[in-house]
């Protein structure tokens, strides 16, 4: 797996001894006069989406589960495709909205109430503006990313430090959220075992890579009913944030609509989990699914 890659001012943002506040807002000025003046331009692939569209809603349960206390339901997310379309920077976009957060007793020593949105460039299917609003048990985050695919360049800015950084990224770079949705829009119909989907993707003020790998398909049950799907196994960044030490697992629906169904992650005891239990205004019929008999 390739290492991260740092971004080119982010340790000047940082104010280290030799290097001033100042410099770092020269040096940040300058890269936004070279860019208003004219990086190399890169053609981008139009893509085909045939997986999701604005209106879809999918809500999944987040719940921990060991051997001593079953399944006992953490919190929960909800992914919202919008119904707007926003122009950004001449682009038509996918507006997607991700709302996570706890519920009941984890509420009263760590709650959660995150937001996540990010706006997908609806022909090229890569993001143009990212928001990132994090409250997890007292720290947050509040973050903006535009991104300049055209030019290789991104322009992140911390709110609550007031630091900003301009970057220069790979062309094909994704954030955390666009990059679930174009994963959707892979081909698996014809994958193997054994094959790997490589990504470059955002957090922070960071370039990284990683992979999904394809273990197999299965059938597996859910609250809603079973569901065929394909396994993928996330290759895990190693690194300041990530660590490998606990294998992730993602079952995808094995059909048109390529939904994410089910992810597990380990902890030191038991795993963490996330569910699909609900969906809305799908592209495709769900025909991987079995339903229920109730």
């Amino acid at each position: 797996m390739k290492p991260k890659q740092r971004s080119i001012l982010s340790s000047l943002g940082a104010g280290s001894g030799r290097r001033t506040k100042g410099i770092a807002s020269l040096l940040l000025l300058l890269s936004v006069v070279v860019l208003a003046a004219g990086y190399a331009s890169y053609s981008l692939p139009v893509r085909v989406n045939n997986t999701f569209q604005k209106g879809e809603y999918l809500r999944y349960r987040v719940y921990y589960n060991s051997m001593l206390t079953g399944n006992i339901t953490a919190g929960e997310l909800l992914f919202s495709v919008l119904d707007t379309t926003r122009v950004i920077n001449g682009r038509n976009t996918h507006h997607v909205r991700v709302i996570g957060r706890t519920r009941g007793v984890f509420n009263l020593f760590y709650k959660v109430n995150d937001r996540y949105e990010t706006f997908i460039d609806e022909e090229l299917l890569i993001p143009r503006f990212f928001i990132r609003r994090v409250d997890e048990g007292g720290h947050i985050k509040r973050q903006n990313v535009t991104f300049f695919h055209e030019h290789r360049r991104a322009n992140f800015v911390d709110l609550q430090s007031n630091r900003r950084v301009a970057m220069e990224v790979p062309s094909d770079i994704q954030d955390v959220l666009s990059m679930i949705y174009y994963a959707r829009t892979l081909d698996l119909n014809s994958a193997k075992t054994g094959d790997r989907f490589d990504f470059n993707f955002l957090i922070d003020d960071t370039v990284y890579t990683s992979s999904l790998e394809v273990l197999g398909r299965e059938v597996i049950r859910t609250s809603l009913g079973q569901i065929r799907c394909v396994k993928l196994r996330p290759g895990l960044i190693t690194g300041d944030m990530f660590s490998d030490e606990y294998a992730m697992e993602l079952y995808i629906s094995d059909d048109r609509n390529r939904l994410p169904v089910l992810m597990s992650t380990g902890v030191i005891v038991g795993s963490v989990k996330m569910e699909l239990t609900h969906y809305e205004n799908l592209v495709h019929p769900f025909s991987s699914l079995t339903p229920r008999r109730r």
